[in-house]
């Protein structure tokens, strides 16, 4: 009788904590289907009941609204337990000029990062290692002995200078700088090396987004990074250059394509700079005198209590012109809606689809329209089927 009361019991135990678990599970899973700020029109409230439509979510009918037309909306489950308060915005109607245009990104990287460390042959034929447990990969080289370095050139000539005395590097390392010290080994080509694989710069192709009155920009709507480290790169700024499509690598099961194109360097060629990197995209201002490189389109910014699913456009350029392909906006996910992933779109139009097999490396960025407003931009394609991808919602790159 003993045993079968344990193991009654224990059984309770287990009942009482999956029970817990899903009530933790389902309660995180109901806060995170709502925003955390939601944008309306002035007048035209009727979004905020359509982004908090869930029959476990409740909130008072009436409100005290600051002058500012700013105020918070506290939601509850049940009426019962807290969930958050949701801002309210009111807001103007927001017109930006749309573009939908391939653009060439050089960057340069803050400091000089280390993308490895690895073994070199010293000059006595003795393979070594003298990074190894000191330097890690995504740190940013600031300073060699407390002088700075901006690149690998600079990094080149203060190991050259070192006279194989251990040198002290200041790396930035996440949110801290940290000292190290390495001491370098003569390689077989009598020159001295630390054992570290590095980079100062990066460039790319995507597409611009929008161009705003003042002339500041977003493009991508995902941020860049490194292809060896994966992490988000830390830059010191950087320049936008026109770019021409040369070719297109077509998607398929496993393999996202992309689009292949020539950046010409020149002058000429500038259009802006490249102020900031973010997960939510690139940021910058297009140059004075720059604006007629660009085919701009004006168009009213729609807020994702407006998106919806079904037909959409998404604009791109693959033969010196941008046009508008057909997309369907599959799901949208609330509680993502912070995210570069907030929605799902699959593409449809039969001539994207031929030249392109859907959504291809290099158009993250393209605008996605929808009911004739500019409502997001695409971000990813799915892997397993390159006709599928995710776009960011256009108020959040609108928020850098």
């Amino acid at each position: 009788m003993s045993k079968k009361r344990n193991y009654r019991r224990l059984l309770f135990v287990f009942l009482i904590a999956d029970i817990i678990a899903a009530g933790t599970m389902g309660y995180k899973e109901v806060k995170d289907s709502i925003p955390d700020t939601l944008y309306v029109r002035s007048g035209n409230e009727d979004g905020i009941s359509k982004m908090l439509d869930n029959p476990l979510v409740t909130y008072p009918e009436t409100l005290n609204v600051a002058d500012s037309g700013t105020y918070r909306i506290p939601c509850s489950l049940l009426g019962v337990v807290p969930l958050k308060d949701v801002k309210v915005e009111t807001v103007e109607e927001k017109w930006v000029s749309v573009c939908g245009m391939p653009i060439g990104l050089y960057m340069d990287t803050q400091g000089v990062l280390i993308v490895d460390t690895g073994e070199i042959i010293g000059s006595d034929g003795i393979p070594c290692e003298p990074a190894a447990n000191i330097a890690k990969s995504g740190d940013y080289i600031l300073q060699v002995d407390g002088e700075a370095v901006n690149s690998k050139k600079d990094l080149i000539s203060r190991i050259h200078d070192c006279g194989g005395k251990p040198v002290t590097l200041l790396v930035k390392r996440g949110e801290e700088e940290v000292p190290i010290s390495i001491d370098p080994v003569m390689g077989e080509d009598q020159e001295y090396k630390l054992g570290i694989w590095v980079r100062d710069n990066t460039q790319g192709i995507g597409t611009l987004t929008y161009v705003e009155e003042d002339g500041s920009y977003g493009a991508l709507g995902h941020g860049i990074s490194d292809t060896d480290t994966g992490e988000l790169l830390d830059i010191a700024g950087g320049e936008l250059y026109q770019a021409q499509i040369v070719s297109v690598l077509k998607g398929t099961k496993g393999n996202p394509g992309e689009l292949s194109g020539y950046i010409d360097y020149d002058d000429s060629k500038r259009i802006g700079t490249i102020d900031s990197n973010t997960e939510k995209g690139i940021f910058g201002s297009v140059g004075d005198g720059c604006m007629y490189k660009l085919p701009l389109t004006s168009m009213e910014v729609g807020y994702k209590q407006e998106v919806e699913t079904g037909e959409a456009q998404i604009l791109a350029e693959l033969e010196g012109e941008v046009k508008a392909y057909q997309v369907n906006i599959t799901d949208i996910y609330r509680d993502q809606a912070d995210t570069n992933k907030a929605f799902a779109i699959q593409v449809t139009d039969p001539e994207l689809l031929a030249a392109t097999g859907g959504i291809v490396q290099g158009m993250s960025g393209s605008p996605i329209v929808q009911n004739g407003k500019l409502i997001g931009a695409v971000t990813h394609v799915f892997v397993q089927d390159s006709t599928k991808g995710y776009g960011i919602f256009i108020e959040k790159m609108l928020e850098d």
